[in-house]
């Protein structure tokens, strides 16, 4: 028996602000495609997808790939900004662990030398 979820299950996890964050990449990548006076036919044509995914591209559909979306923001000249998005510089949960965590090693230990 496969215990693995199908497909779209997952997406019924996803958390409401990925949900929306989703839906905002999407329209901003429709607005960048109607700037361009790209109709949705070229526009899948240059993305290698269907019409209907675009479509769900520009919704934020969480079934669409990746890949479908970094080739989105690469013909809007934006791909640049797909490797920041989990930047560790800018990991403000890892950072606090590592401030945690050198927080202790500083403390002088009881009843030894510091």
């Amino acid at each position: 028996m496969n215990d693995m979820p199908k497909s779209s299950e997952h997406h019924d996890f996803l958390p409401p602000e990925a949900r929306v964050a989703l839906e905002r990449l999407g329209a901003h990548l429709a607005l960048a495609r109607k700037r361009r006076r790209e109709p949705l036919r070229a526009w899948a044509a240059r993305l290698g997808v269907s019409v209907s995914t675009v479509t769900r591209l520009e919704k934020g559909d969480p079934r669409v790939g990746m890949g479908v979306y970094a080739a989105a923001l690469w013909l809007m000249g934006r791909v640049q900004a797909l490797p920041e998005l989990a930047d560790p510089a800018l990991d403000q949960g890892a950072l606090l662990i590592s401030l945690r965590e050198a927080e202790g090693r500083s403390r002088p230990r009881k009843g030894g030398a510091a």
